[in-house]
């Protein structure tokens, strides 16, 4: 099964990293974004991925076509013979990994839509380079197969970036709750896809997968939402890439599933 990964947005949220690298290509620790997302679904047995390119994607090409030299010390014959020799251990992974240009201006439907070629089995998964969760694969996987219908998102209820102060008609606080989960459900990407998908992405390069698509398919009762009640971190700015940074380096990662 092929976990689809959407690379080519320019993170202009995020423009003090982003200005110099793609979104998934930040780094969390010493690793990309992009290496955390793809190591959940590898915790989960589902090794092959297909990256959509755009903007800047050709350092994405460069970190994947290089990956040994990029996370490994090496050693470099020049002149006559050229070898290079790795000094570290492989890495606990096997993954295979299409890297496709889909366009720089290109929205989400229309990326989703070039890779159709690569994209095997009847079932696969889209999900968004910037998104950080401790989801159960398996469990999601198996939601989508239970239902029988073309689309699963999955959701999660937002946290509010404030504490939520309770006021009683005196002015005097009833209670007060820290950065509390707020009503509602949102969607975290994280996507199951029958690929009778693809029927739905003919609007070209402009389409927005999350508006006219989607729209369709819930009206169509062919939408099913996975409720994730755990964590998910959307790393859309500045400030949250200090903070996953912050709780990598503390020890306290909650999508750090893979031991």
């Amino acid at each position: 099964m092929e976990v689809v990964i959407l690379c080519g947005g320019q993170g202009a949220r995020m423009r003090e990293e982003t200005e110099y690298r793609p979104k998934p290509m930040v780094e969390v620790g010493s690793r990309p974004l992009l290496w955390h997302i793809m190591r959940l679904f590898g915790h989960y047995g589902l090794n092959r991925f297909v990256l959509c390119l755009g903007y800047k994607g050709s350092m994405i090409k460069d970190y994947f076509l290089n990956y040994e030299a990029m996370t490994q010390d090496c050693t470099v014959a020049v002149g006559g013979r050229r070898q290079v020799w790795y000094h570290g251990t492989h890495e606990p992974f096997d993954f295979e990994v299409t890297l496709s240009d889909t366009g720089v201006e290109t929205n989400t439907g229309g990326r989703v839509k070039h890779i159709e070629p690569y994209v095997k089995g009847d079932t696969f998964l889209v999900t968004y380079g910037d998104g950080l969760t401790d989801i159960d694969i398996d469990k999601l996987l198996a939601f989508h197969k239970s239902h029988g219908k073309l689309a699963t998102v999955t959701t999660v209820q937002p946290v509010s970036r404030f504490g939520i102060t309770m006021l009683d008609a005196h002015s005097r606080v009833t209670s007060f709750s820290e950065k509390p989960k707020v009503e509602g459900w949102v969607s975290a990407g994280f996507f199951v896809f029958d690929r009778r998908i693809f029927d739905y992405l003919d609007g070209g390069d402009s389409l927005i997968l999350e508006k006219e698509p989607l729209e369709r398919l819930a009206a169509e009762g062919q939408l099913m939402a996975y409720q994730h009640d755990g964590f998910f971190f959307a790393v859309d700015t500045y400030r949250d890439y200090l903070q996953v940074n912050e709780l990598w380096r503390e020890g306290r990662a909650p999508w750090k599933v893979w031991g």
